[in-house]
């Protein structure tokens, strides 16, 4: 088990998949509210379970009556989400996996996830967002990334604000040292062609990739 990597579930989508298994394999686990859901299609027990428990029914308490409950008045000042990695931050934890952080009912908590997943990259943490079936990862000039996706499968690159210096190597459109303007959507849909490589000088971003759809661009 990796001490420094933590799991935390959150109330979005999630399907258990092949890359999901993979990145979540050794990692500790804590809960965030109804994200608790997931604990046992993964197959896992959390340390922890934080938040308000006002999408979490009853029914789901009782199945897991062992786990550690901290619980948080409705009216506070953050999401259950944010608290559940806070709680991971303090155990130590140095990379962070945001499950179910995509999709679902709520557009505001997910937009909330990449947000807060930024600001964790430029504290310095390693972030991944994940849905199972597509994956999200933070870029700034403090992270060049590498992301393992399988040839032919679709990424993009949503610039958070005006990009400078943004290099995209082994995809079907790579970039070299470019200048994105805030609001364009010229670097959404590409292909992966091996290990994609990202780096920008200037801005912040979010790459959003779909590892198992090979629909194209």
């Amino acid at each position: 088990m990796s001490t420094s990597t933590f799991t935390v579930l959150l109330g979005g989508e999630l399907v258990v998949t092949d890359r999901l298994e993979k990145a979540v394999a050794g990692s500790r686990f804590i809960a965030a509210d109804g994200g608790m859901r997931h604990a046992a299609a993964l197959g896992i027990e959390p340390e922890l379970w934080v938040g308000d428990f006002d999408s979490t029914p009853q029914a789901l308490i009782e199945a897991w009556p062992q786990v550690v409950r901290q619980p948080y008045p409705a009216a506070k000042n953050e999401t259950d989400g944010e608290i559940a990695t806070a709680e991971a931050i303090a155990r130590g934890a140095q990379r962070l996996i945001l499950a179910g952080a995509l999709g679902g009912e709520r557009s505001d908590h997910a937009l909330q996830h990449f947000l807060h997943a930024m600001s964790l990259a430029e504290r310095g943490f390693d972030v991944l967002l994940t849905s199972g079936r597509e994956e999200c990862v933070p870029l700034t000039p403090k992270t060049p990334t590498t992301l393992d996706l399988p040839q032919g499968s679709l990424f993009s690159v949503a610039g958070l604000s005006d990009l400078s210096g943004l290099t995209i190597t082994d995809a079907r459109y790579p970039l070299n040292a470019f200048a994105l303007p805030f609001g364009s959507s010229r670097t959404i849909s590409n292909v992966a062609e091996g290990s994609v490589r990202f780096s920008v000088d200037h801005g912040r971003a979010i790459i959003l990739a779909r590892p198992y759809d090979m629909t194209g661009a």
